[in-house]
């Protein structure tokens, strides 16, 4: 089967140099192709076969890293919620660990996992509803039958509460910040906050009764019912280590048993090798204890943490706006009667009634009723959209105006909306070949800070020094060598950026795309659909012996007769410029020279040169202007009212309202732009020379563009290509980076490096600067994280001891390494600040209109 990829939701990654343990225990099970994990964005993006394994048992899997999945990463209202889930085997994966954890999108490996629904309907946890495979527990539900209100059954059969079929992709598997045992982010965060409460209160009483409290800050007060200090310290820490610390001993459990090293191994050995001397000492007698610097190395790390995660948080904003756009509830015509249900509750099929205000729940298709509809939230577009029967609509989408009854064609996962979330996530997951050298950086750097402590020990012990020095130099180097900010430089400019670019409707398909805008010198743009609209539209109106309006307006009537696209283009411009509508009668159609017709009792002629020839006009003066319209790149239309030449005329593919700020943008940043077009020479040049481009590259054979990008390529440039149509593909894959127009085919977009939701060249700038920004970014974080771990190393040692003396204590060096995430976080969201080229309106909205039906291409001078 061909592979699929799909978002889970990882709660309780905690750092960076975490992420191995997911993907190393993935990447062991049967079926899992490829995995890439982010603690930035608590998701992991999974490729798998679904031939031999589901998105039910990825789910388990991750729970049995001991992390909290709550299933696919998709708006929780968009699907349908299940109750509290039962326990499940361990081959069922653990999907108890959410309600949502058995959701399957892919027929024939659909699994529920919950107890009984709202509607009464059984789902047994971890079942498995195609024919064929067992269900757990003795269970089996027969094919075709329902196993929960509207969820999807065996083989791609569905059922609706009420009996409707429903289509499998409302049942994705969903859960953004849904998990109950505390997976979100913000109950993360929460969490976080209250262990560094904990551990600060009792670390502040345990310093004072600590050597340094004693000597340092002079405090003389015994310690209560006769204890001695070290051992009412050691009471006191018991809640620190045992419920505050305890994430670092988890940690480093799951990641010694995935095979791998992660700062909560460094944070678990400095602390628990400070406590358990202690104990020791204080168990055999007495000495110098350590369980103020196990305590406060706790706190310092955990109050570093929260302010990380926190600012950390800001970094999702886009994804979490877009997870947020859909509406929690739908009115659905039912039995004729309008009734509002939970847009999880929506399958293809359903009548929508959307009423002026209202968020369009799901993607569907306009029925009944013409309205204006905000797609800005989703498209990036700043003008609302006229919509009438048989446009298609965006769930989440504002219906402005009038009310539409839309039929619902793509709903849950499907939907453009969750494809959007989708992609971002994707993005945000992968890793650029950088990153992937920072992350095996942070793992070695860890073994070297493991190395490192019993080297310092040994050594220290060796110079004669006590065993509390020596052990006080050996924990210090280990913490404070921590690669928490090495492993989140890249992955946090990268959230910050591919976010920013979901803001203005550029969506970067991965992490190398991101980076790779960055180097580009070359923007290569496809000319009819990308620079241009794709449509005629009149330039130039020449009348001769008669007035322009009068001339203009028996032209018209005679076009609105015509399904030709030079024909409506002449319609339109008439009827902006206000001329007569006049009767006609008599119309004619003459293919390849235009159409005669009676406007008026005139007889009046529309169409090229051979039409007036063939009916015996002559063109006269005329002839000349035709031909020099005809030579600027302009198709002309000759017309002629009873037997004499009356005027000229011209029509051109019009450039894009922001096609002249985009190629500006561009050489704002030093960008070469090359426009690249089958048309001739002339359309070229005209169209060029109004927008500024540099280089022209006429009259190339679709096939041939590739080729042209590929001689560019040779000629020392880094290219990137913009194109919308089938024939652009082969030339956006080669290209070092692909750009596609939203608005283009599928074949394009899926070509394409990037896409451009508002099909707006002015986007190219953005997406460029995007990348740009994104990868100094980068630049100055690793640069921190690397030279921060360089100079801290030797410093933690005591190579310049008794310098730097305070900088030998773990807390401060808890301290330290916390300050630096924080710096690598906050420096990624000031990407947010990033200048981009401001967003222009067009002149007048969009209008839903058909398509024409495919024409071949006009040559200038003909109709």
């Amino acid at each position: 089967m061909k592979p699929q990829s799909t978002v889970l939701e990882v709660g309780g990654l905690h750092w960076a140099t975490s992420e191995p343990v997911i993907v190393k225990t993935l990447l062991g099970r049967p079926g899992v192709l490829a995995v890439e994990a982010s603690a930035v964005s608590q998701t992991a993006t999974v490729t798998y076969d679904p031939g031999k394994t589901s998105v039910a048992q990825l789910v388990g899997w991750v729970n049995d890293c001991g992390y909290h999945c709550a299933g696919q990463s998709v708006p929780d209202h968009m699907c349908h919620p299940m109750a509290e889930p039962a326990h499940t085997d361990a081959n069922a994966g653990q999907a108890s660990h959410d309600a949502n954890a058995g959701h399957e999108t892919d027929a024939g490996h659909d699994a529920h996992a919950g107890h009984e629904t709202d509607a009464g309907h059984d789902a047994h946890a971890g079942h498995q509803t195609d024919a064929g495979h067992d269900a757990h527990a003795g269970h089996q539900t027969d094919a075709g039958h329902d196993a929960h209100a509207g969820h999807q059954t065996d083989a791609g059969h569905d059922a609706h509460a009420g009996g409707e079929e429903t289509d499998r992709s409302a049942q994705a598997v969903m859960g953004h910040g849904g998990h109950h045992g505390g997976g979100s982010m913000e109950d993360m965060t929460r969490d976080m906050r209250n262990r560094f409460l904990v551990a600060a209160v009792l670390s502040v009483v345990i310093l004072l009764w600590s050597p340094i409290g004693r000597e340092v800050l002079g405090f003389t007060v015994p310690a209560p019912f006769g204890l001695r200090d070290d051992v009412f310290s050691l009471i006191l820490s018991l809640p620190v280590v045992l419920y505050s610390a305890w994430i670092f001993f988890d940690g480093a459990y799951r990641a010694l048993k995935a095979r791998t090293l992660d700062m909560m191994v460094l944070v678990a050995v400095g602390v628990g090798a400070g406590w358990l001397y202690s104990l020791v000492v204080t168990f055999t007698g007495g000495g110098e204890v350590f369980y103020e610097a196990a305590t406060v190395l706790t706190t310092f790390v955990l109050l570093g943490h929260w302010l990380e995660m926190r600012a950390r948080g800001g970094a999702n904003d886009a994804v979490r706006t877009l997870l947020e756009l859909a509406p929690s509830q739908a009115v659905v015509i039912r039995d004729g009667q309008p009734v509002e249900v939970p847009t999880s509750e929506v399958v293809v099929g359903d009548l929508l009634l959307v009423r002026p205000g209202a968020k369009i729940p799901v993607d569907a298709v306009v029925e009944e009723g013409e309205s204006e509809v905000d797609e800005s939230m989703v498209t990036g577009e700043s003008m609302p959209v006229e919509k009438a029967p048989g446009a298609e609509v965006i769930g989440a989408s504002i219906n402005t105006t009038g009310t539409l009854r839309a039929r619902a064609t793509k709903v849950g996962a499907d939907t453009a909306l969750a494809q959007i979330v989708k992609m971002v996530q994707e993005a945000q997951n992968s890793k650029a070949p950088g990153q992937r050298l920072a992350d095996r950086a942070a793992f070695w750097l860890v073994f070297v800070a493991l190395i490192g402590g019993g080297t310092t020990f040994a050594v220290w012990m060796l110079a004669g020094a006590g065993v509390a020095q020596a052990m006080l130099f050996a924990i210090t180097v280990v913490v404070i060598t921590c690669p928490d900010a090495l492993g989140l430089a890249t992955p946090t400019a990268i959230m910050v950026g591919t976010g920013l670019g979901a803001q203005r409707g550029v969506l970067f398909k991965n992490a190398t795309a991101l980076e790779g805008t960055a180097k580009i010198d070359t923007v290569v743009m496809d000319k009819t659909g990308t620079l241009t609209k794709g449509e005629p539209e009149v330039t130039d109106v020449i009348a001769s012996g008669m007035g322009e309006e009068e001339m203009l307006a028996l032209v018209a009537a005679v076009e609105r007769e015509s399904e030709h696209p030079l024909a409506r283009a002449i319609d339109s411009h008439a009827a902006q410029r206000g001329v007569p509508v006049l009767a006609v009668s008599e119309f004619l159609n003459v293919p390849g020279h235009g159409a005669t017709a009676v406007v008026d009792g005139r007889r009046v002629l529309v169409g090229n040169l051979r039409l007036m020839t063939r009916e015996n006009v002559d063109v006269g003066d005329l002839a000349e202007r035709r031909d020099e319209l005809a030579a600027s790149g302009r198709t002309a239309v000759l017309a002629a009212v009873d037997g004499r030449a009356v005027g000229v005329i011209a029509l051109a593919d019009a450039a894009r309202a922001t096609a002249a700020a985009a190629v500006a943008a561009l050489h704002e940043s030093g960008i070469e732009v090359v426009m690249l077009t089958g048309d001739n020479e002339a359309t070229a040049r005209r169209i060029a020379e109004q927008l500024g481009i540099d280089t022209v590259i006429a009259e190339v054979l679709p096939g041939d563009k590739a080729e042209k990008v590929a001689e560019l390529q040779q000629a020392g440039n880094t290219v990137a290509m913009v194109g919308d149509g089938v024939n652009d593909a082969p030339a956006l894959a080669k290209a070092d980076i692909g750009i596609a127009i939203g608005a283009g085919t599928d074949v394009a977009i899926e070509t394409a490096d990037i896409v451009l939701m508002r099909s707006d060249p002015l986007d190219v700038s953005v997406a460029l600067r995007i990348g740009k920004g994104t990868v100094r970014k980068e630049r100055q974080n690793l640069a921190w994280a690397i030279g921060y771990n360089a100079i801290a190393l030797p410093i933690a040692a005591g190579v310049f001891y008794p310098a730097f003396g305070l900088m030998l204590r773990p807390e401060i060096a808890a301290l330290s390494m916390s300050g630096s995430t924080v710096i690598v976080t906050v420096n990624a969201l000031l990407l947010k600040r990033l200048r981009l080229p401001a967003q222009q309106a067009p002149a007048a909205p969009q209008r839903a209109v058909r398509e024409p039906e495919p024409t071949a291409p006009v040559p200038a001078g003909t109709r």
